[in-house]
């Protein structure tokens, strides 16, 4: 849509969008020339089958003859891609067609003189205005044409790629001497809409650390130093997109890893693939799933400064149309949940499998210190919601056990020595560290369920399922 100021104009401005053509399809009728002489339930009878390329190979070749210069044989499949309809033809552009996020848009500007005398000394400037900014293509004030004769034209081609969505103007102006020696100025408008060719919708998944015990699992903690991002692409655009990479390039201090569906490892991108398959994404809603993932790449001390933040990273994505026109897309940055570590990080290792009732059993826990300085020593007791809370696994012994001082980053084992009073499926909970020179103390351990059985119940021995809930 072009708009102009108003007044009479020796110049006016033609725009045409430069792109690639489309294959020409005709939809065919065509028929096999073996379908004129068997039916289908000839295949039903194999030897009859197996004969039939001989018996039918005199009356076939008279039907494909391709001296035919009658098109009698226009309706029947010379070749197997006959079917899919390709004339072998190309198809111009009829109409300005749709303009994507992350093409280049490519035209093909004309202004022509429609006087009948000459113009002289003309400045040419092309602007690509949008909702943002506005964007010089084109300025030849340094440079003016020197003249356009009557009915001649001045031709030039303008790129830009397109990095915003919405309302996109392409403004062309011209400042020139018409014939009576008046200086004009004509500017004119053509105004188009950017549309988003995919739509990228992530989910952030944190997996859970599965720690085996002989029969049973327990699920200890969250895992955040390793993150698995889902991305799910879906094509909005009436062509097919070819993918040629989508890329995630992680922040600072994480490393990314590709996923695939049919690898039990993630894929090594080291190889050096000379030439990776593009991935079809089909028109019209068409959709695909990536899968990547995440760990902290900085160990030690740089993982402090990973701290508080919730940047994973972004997506590059690359892609092509059916005859090759390219696509880029970057997306914004990617937010997962804050990583917010625990100065001190108390953890199950391990939990017998079979725990009796009235018998004391060992609970195998690390206490680890995530800090860059020694803190200690420590304390750890099980802690108490109310007065009138009662406790159904208790420590056995001294109620308070005394742990040494941990250095930065830096990490102990030890076993806590339990007992357990009643028999069924039971909470170990309120396990908790203190720290004696700071008088502070830290979370307590998230609550554990355990089977408590008899040591032997007519001689067959129950085991129940532990597994977190806290």
């Amino acid at each position: 849509m072009s708009t102009t100021q108003q007044g009479t104009h020796s110049l006016a401005f033609r725009v045409m969008r430069l792109c690639k053509p489309s294959f020409h399809v005709e939809p065919p009728f065509r028929l096999d020339p073996t379908d004129l002489l068997v039916g289908e339930d000839i295949f039903d009878d194999p030897p009859a089958a197996s004969n039939l390329p001989p018996l039918l190979s005199s009356h076939v070749s008279k039907y494909t003859d391709s001296s035919d210069l009658t098109y009698g044989n226009g309706f029947l499949l010379q070749h197997p891609s006959d079917a899919m309809g390709f004339s072998g033809l190309l198809v111009l552009p009829q109409s300005f067609g749709a303009i994507y996020l992350g093409e280049t848009f490519c035209s093909y500007i004309s202004i022509n003189n429609s006087s009948n005398f000459e113009v002289r000394d003309v400045i040419i400037k092309a602007e690509m205005q949008t909702e943002r900014q506005r964007i010089l293509l084109l300025d030849t004030s340094k440079s003016p044409v020197e003249s356009i004769r009557a009915s001649g034209r001045y031709d030039f081609i303008v790129e830009h790629d397109v990095k915003e969505l919405g309302a996109h103007t392409l403004v062309c102006t011209a400042l020139y001497n018409d014939g009576d020696g008046e200086r004009k100025y004509l500017p004119q408008f053509f105004k188009f809409v950017v549309a988003n060719p995919l739509s990228v919708r992530t989910k952030v998944l944190f997996p859970f650390k599965i720690v085996m015990f002989l029969v049973y699992v327990v699920q200890v903690r969250t895992v955040k130093e390793t993150t698995y991002l889902e991305a799910c692409l879906e094509n909005h655009t009436k062509s097919n997109l070819y993918m040629d990479q989508v890329e995630f390039e992680p922040a600072p201090h994480w490393h990314a890893t590709v996923l695939k569906a049919d690898e039990l490892h993630p894929a090594d991108d080291s190889t050096g693939e000379i030439f990776k398959p593009p991935i079809l994404i089909r028109s019209g809603g068409g959709i695909y799933n990536y899968l990547y993932q995440l760990k902290i790449s900085s160990p030690g001390s740089a993982q402090v400064k990973v701290e508080g933040t919730n940047i994973l990273g972004k997506l590059q994505i690359t892609w092509r149309t059916n005859l090759g026109e390219p696509g880029r897309l970057q997306t914004q940055q990617i937010l997962g949940t804050p990583i917010t570590r625990k100065e001190i990080e108390l953890q199950v290792l391990e939990i017998p499998s079979l725990i009796n009732l009235d018998k004391p059993f060992l609970v195998h826990l690390n206490l680890t210190n995530h800090t860059d300085r020694e803190l200690g020593p420590f304390e750890v007791f099980l802690s108490q919601n109310s007065a009138h809370e009662e406790k159904i696994v208790m420590i056995n012994g001294l109620q308070d056990m005394a742990l040494p001082q941990v250095e930065a980053f830096g990490s102990t084992d030890f076993h806590l020595n339990l007992i357990a009073t009643k028999l069924g499926v039971q909470r170990i909970s309120g396990i908790t560290v203190s720290d004696t020179r700071e008088k502070k103390s830290y979370d307590p351990l998230p609550d554990v369920e355990v089977g408590i059985i008899f040591a032997d119940l007519c001689g067959v021995r129950l085991i129940y399922q532990v597994v977190l809930i806290g």
